[in-house]
């Protein structure tokens, strides 16, 4: 009996290790999928606006539609979702290089989240916006406005409201944070 008792156990330790090890190494796999090549490392904001630009040039709108149209827009869930407009057939002109030379984009970071904002002239528009850790959109104000627009993380921290507006042509941001 002895035996059998040893051999129940030794099986019930290699299922175990095998079925640990496989957890392992399925976490490896994902973990590697997920990550990219950060590394699992939090990236700076300059890297996410460079991914950001990587990823809107792989969304090359078709050559009749104007730059701006296709972009996509924030459905204030900070993910942007493709839209395009109804094909009427008319080619629309693209705009000259010098119109867009004139946008201004800038990254906001705060407590409850971070924003892209951009300024064309004295027009501002929220590009896209994530919360942070424990924090998720409250509300969104993405523009195009005159004036300004806004983002309001919420969080078990309390809420963080961010406000962008145009000055001199280049994004200018405030926060405030209330309990």
């Amino acid at each position: 009996m002895p035996s059998r008792t040893f051999l129940a156990l030794a099986g019930w330790t290699a299922a175990a290790v095998a079925a640990t090890l496989t957890g392992l190494a399925a976490v490896e796999i994902i973990g590697d999928g997920i990550t990219g090549s950060t590394d699992g490392k939090a990236i700076s904001s300059k890297q996410a606006e460079q991914q950001l630009d990587a990823a809107k040039g792989s969304l090359s709108p078709d050559p009749g539609q104007s730059q701006g149209q296709g972009e996509g827009q924030n459905t204030g869930q900070g993910t942007a979702t493709p839209t395009a407009p109804p094909d009427t057939g008319t080619p629309t002109p693209t705009p000259s290089p010098t119109a867009t030379a004139t946008a201004v984009r800038k990254t906001f970071s705060t407590p409850g989240g971070t924003a892209i904002a951009v300024c064309e002239g004295a027009t501002v528009r929220l590009l896209s916006w994530a919360p942070a850790q424990g924090y998720g959109v409250d509300s969104a104000d993405p523009g195009p406005d005159d004036e300004h627009v806004e983002v309001k993380f919420e969080g078990s921290a309390g809420k963080v409201e961010l406000r962008v507006r145009c000055v001199n042509g280049r994004p200018s941001g405030s926060w405030k944070q209330d309990d």
